[in-house]
C-alpha cells in the first residue's frame, strides 16, 4: 500500500488536517457499468485503499464501500454513483452507517459534479457520521470548498436526518431534509454555482480516512430530471 502523507490523516488532538500541496492529484478510477439508477462509479481522487459499492434490487439499497482523507480543500477522494445530466435535478435518500465505531467525520454525500476530476467544480449535500449535515460548493476546479455557516449537527443535539435531498434548479442549488420523518423542507438559502453540460450526479461516501474503509447505505433514492420533485 502507498504510504498516506501526514496531511492526509485526519484530526486529532495531536494532529491538524491540512490542504493537500496544490500539485498533489490522484487520477480517478472508473467502471463504466450500471448500478441501479446509476451510469457508472468512481474512485475519485483513487484513495490508497480501493473503494466499491453493490446495489439490491429488492430492498433498493445502495452500499458503498470507501476509504478517503476526505472531500474538501482543494480535491476529494470518495467512492461515487453517478448518472450523467442536464438541466434540473431532484436527488434525496435516506443514509445510514452500519459501522457503529466509525470515524466521526466520515460522510455520506449526495452531489453534483462538472467532471470526475478529483478538483471538479461542484455542490454537495453532505451527511456526517455524526449527523451533522452541511451545502458546499468548490466554485471553479481547483478551489477551494466552502460551505454554508449553518449546521445542525448529531454531535450536537442528538438529531440524525431522515432523509436528505438535493435539489438544481437552473445555477440555484438547495438542500432539503426530513428529521423525523415530515415533508422535506428546504434547509438553509440556496447556493449559485452554474455547470457546463452534461454534468455528473449522484451519491458518495468517505470514511474520512485515507486508508481505511467504512460503510455508508443509501436507501429509497430518488432522481429525476427536474426540480421542485424533492421527496
Amino acid at each position: 500500500m502507498p504510504s498516506v502523507p501526514d496531511w492526509a490523516l485526519p484530526g486529532s488532538a495531536t494532529h491538524k488536517q491540512v490542504p493537500p500541496p496544490a500539485d498533489f492529484h490522484r487520477p480517478t478510477t472508473t467502471v463504466n457499468a450500471s448500478i441501479g439508477i446509476f451510469e457508472g462509479q468512481s474512485d475519485v481522487g483513487s484513495a490508497v485503499v480501493p473503494g466499491s459499492a453493490a446495489y439490491d434490487a429488492a430492498t433498493g439499497a445502495y452500499t458503498i464501500r470507501s476509504a478517503g482523507y476526505n472531500i474538501w480543500y482543494t480535491r476529494d477522494e470518495f467512492r461515487f454513483l453517478w448518472k450523467k445530466m442536464s438541466g434540473d435535478v431532484s436527488l434525496a435518500a435516506d443514509a445510514t452507517f452500519p459501522v457503529i465505531d466509525g470515524y466521526g467525520d466520515r460522510k455520506v454525500v449526495l452531489i453534483l459534479r462538472q467532471s470526475l476530476d478529483d478538483d471538479a467544480k461542484e455542490a454537495m449535500l453532505g451527511e456526517h457520521g455524526t449527523g451533522m449535515i452541511h451545502l458546499a460548493q468548490r466554485a471553479d476546479k481547483g478551489a477551494m470548498i466552502t460551505d454554508m455557516q449553518y449546521r445542525f449537527g448529531g454531535g450536537i443535539n442528538g438529531i440524525l436526518a431522515k432523509r436528505i435531498g438535493i435539489e438544481k434548479r437552473g445555477d440555484s442549488v438547495a438542500i432539503f431534509v426530513s428529521l423525523k420523518g415530515e415533508p422535506m423542507h428546504q434547509f438553509g438559502p440556496p447556493i449559485s454555482i452554474y455547470f457546463d453540460e452534461p454534468f455528473y450526479v449522484g451519491i458518495g461516501f468517505c470514511s474520512h480516512q485515507p486508508a481505511t474503509v467504512d460503510t455508508g447505505v443509501l436507501t429509497n433514492v430518488i432522481l429525476e430530471n427536474a426540480a421542485g420533485l424533492i421527496r
